[in-house]
């Protein structure tokens, strides 16, 4: 089973930084996980929520905000003070890390709940123009936006990503065009998928920071699982093997 570091080495590290990615570009773990907005004057930076005050001192949307206005807040402290001072990164930068290394990587496109128009068509020249569209997954939990990156992307695997509890997800899967989904924890636990699986559906599961749940997950039969501790879970599939 396949471990994914989620938003970079985001246990010991403030998430979707460069220390954070810097640190799981040099684990072998099969990928990183990270996502992507767009600044206020359209630069592609890697950030999760679409406000800012949780891992910044800023306030107010991301969206909102120029590009050198994010670069003067602080996206480490709340983490922890010695990574105070701690720019967020372009979408360039976070590529640029992993260039030369064998990871692949998800990008998440943020656009479930603000409308970035044509994002993921800059995401995609960005990728291409660093030659590692091979390497890339996208994932969405915006659905129109999963059905327009299998249209403009079709080389590359596309995931439909959910929150909920929900049934059926191999039939929906079939229906906006990918057998590639990605589930809470919480959802794969309750054991919905196993049936899914059997039809060919291939899950990714966020966000598994627990041994009992990785075994759990792989024993179900998921794909990968996205982790905030990836250093615990390759120690512990290490040992198992």
């Amino acid at each position: 089973m396949k471990i994914f570091a989620h938003r970079g080495f985001s246990g010991d590290y403030p998430e979707n930084t460069l220390p954070a990615f810097e640190a799981a570009s040099k684990l072998p773990v099969e990928g990183v996980e990270f996502d992507v907005q767009r600044t206020k004057d359209g630069v592609l930076v890697v950030h999760h929520d679409e406000k800012l005050h949780r891992t910044s001192n800023g306030k107010g949307h991301l969206k909102d905000y120029t590009f050198s206005e994010l670069r003067e807040l602080d996206f480490g402290s709340w983490k922890d003070k010695k990574f105070k001072g701690t720019q967020i990164p372009t979408l360039g930068e976070v590529l640029r890390v992993f260039k030369d290394t064998h990871h692949l990587l998800n990008i998440e496109i943020k656009t479930d709940v603000v409308d970035y128009p044509e994002i993921e068509q800059a995401i995609m020249e960005q990728v291409d123009y660093l030659d590692m569209t091979d390497r890339v997954i996208y994932s969405s939990f915006d659905h129109v936006m999963v059905e327009k990156l299998l249209r403009v992307a079709p080389n590359n695997t596309t995931a439909a990503l959910f929150e909920k509890i929900l049934v059926n997800l191999h039939e929906y899967g079939e229906k906006i065009g990918t057998k590639h989904l990605h589930i809470s924890l919480n959802a794969a636990k309750r054991g919905v998928i196993r049936e899914d699986i059997q039809k060919g559906s291939i899950f990714r599961v966020y966000t598994v920071n627990k041994i009992e749940d990785y075994d759990a997950m792989e024993k179900l039969g998921v794909e990968a699982v996205f982790t905030d501790v990836p250093d615990v879970l390759l120690k512990h599939r290490k040992n198992k093997s």
